[in-house]
């Protein structure tokens, strides 16, 4: 079952971006986005199910490394 989560600016609070993962993806990950920009995640925070929902909403925050 794959992740689909929302990348999110830390520094905004807007959306970036849906990126897919195999696997719950490490505090620490390095991400490179559609636009071509690397940047590394802050935190990632997975929240509650909708009600008969299985799927928990996942958002990483994310900072540029440049």
């Amino acid at each position: 079952m794959s992740i689909v989560a929302t990348i999110m600016n830390a520094a905004t609070g807007q959306p970036i971006q849906k990126m897919t993962f195999g696997r719950m993806p490490k505090p620490w990950i390095s991400l490179t986005l559609e636009s071509g920009e690397r940047v590394t995640a802050e935190r990632i925070d997975v929240g509650k199910p909708a009600p008969g929902k299985f799927v928990a909403p996942v958002e990483i925050w994310v900072r540029s490394n440049s």
